[in-house]
């Protein structure tokens, strides 16, 4: 048990690797649409993390660098 002074340390101290998310189609008569909706946020949000690591990139550019 950690005292007052120690922070507490997770177990896994590693960073998560990436998730991928597979989608299997099956004949339903009504869709799974929790499971649709986390294959959407998921594709949401790797696109947003691909824009802002764009952006980040953009940004980093030594500003010397332009012929202007």
């Amino acid at each position: 048990m950690p005292t007052q002074n120690q922070p507490r340390r997770r177990r896994d101290a590693r960073p998560r690797q990436e998730r991928h998310v597979l989608v299997y189609g099956v004949q339903r008569d009504k869709p799974d649409l929790r499971k649709l909706s986390r294959a959407v946020i998921a594709m949401a949000q790797a696109e947003a993390e691909r824009e802002a690591q764009r952006q980040h990139e953009t940004n980093q550019r030594p500003r010397g660098d332009r012929h202007d």
